[in-house]
């Protein structure tokens, strides 16, 4: 953890040294999913809900979903940016110091920017929420601060994964942004709109669902069922992380340099 500051500390400060130029850039994250929430206001302006969900509930998804890719994007910019490291020999460096492999390459590049969407998101969190009626107390805090972290780790997961791949292929692969990026534009909206094979593959496969329309159905009692289930799905969101850290584990075990 220790460490781990101090890679925060450098960078920010690094990052600070065109500080024009980083005002600039967070500017334009802000309103990068912006426009997106303007699309989906006047869309709303249009029909007055989607599959039941009106516009504040579906804002909850799409401030809860884009506050976890902001933040994954953030602190986990390393991985997604892993192959230049392959590629000009830089993960040698990283295997002979006496340090976890996950903590360096984290700590190689913090997206500071990020801040931007971050705060866009937060602001429509907000929002939503403040035109919503749910009786919150404790347990439901704690559910949507886990669905928040949830989402972290299934994002830092599939960067992980798309990381890995890159010990095969050295060069990265855009595929992996069909769940990133594709992921957080779908999750933009609850996971009950889309067909019955799409529900089960970001459920079971890729825990989407975990980070906002399971816990979202018991926070605003639209769940028939068992609360149970719906309360520990953003456990399961979280858990998605470890399979993601085995397969890292293989991929460095099979690492062989470029030489460069």
């Amino acid at each position: 953890m220790k460490l781990f500051l101090k890679y925060l500390k450098i960078l920010l400060k690094s990052q600070l040294q065109y500080r024009t130029s980083f005002i600039l850039l967070c500017l334009g994250q802000f309103f990068i999913p912006f426009f997106v929430f303007a699309g989906m206001y006047f869309m709303f302006q249009r029909f007055n809900n989607i599959a039941g969900w009106n516009f504040y509930e579906v804002m909850l998804c799409f401030g809860i979903i884009h506050i976890s890719f902001s933040l994954s994007e953030c602190f986990a910019r390393g991985f997604d940016s892993f192959s230049n490291l392959i590629r000009t020999g830089n993960f040698d460096r990283i295997l002979v110091r006496p340090r976890g492999t996950i903590v360096q390459v984290i700590g190689s590049r913090f997206e500071f920017t990020r801040i931007g969407r971050l705060l866009q998101s937060i602001i429509v969190l907000i929002w939503a929420l403040t035109n919503i009626s749910i009786d919150f107390d404790l347990p439901k805090i704690i559910i949507l601060i886990l669905m928040i972290i949830s989402g972290i780790f299934i994002f830092s997961g599939i960067f992980i994964l798309a990381a890995t791949l890159c010990f095969w292929t050295i060069q990265s692969l855009e595929i992996a942004k069909i769940l990133t990026d594709g992921g957080r534009e779908m999750f933009q909206y609850p996971l009950g709109i889309y067909k019955k094979w799409v529900k089960n593959f970001f459920t079971f496969v890729v825990p989407f669902g975990c980070v906002n329309y399971y816990p979202l159905m018991y926070l605003l009692d639209k769940n028939n069922s068992n609360n149970i289930l719906y309360i520990i799905s953003p456990i399961l969101g979280i858990l998605f992380i470890i399979p993601c850290l085995l397969v890292w584990r293989i991929g460095v075990g099979h690492y062989k340099s470029t030489g460069s």
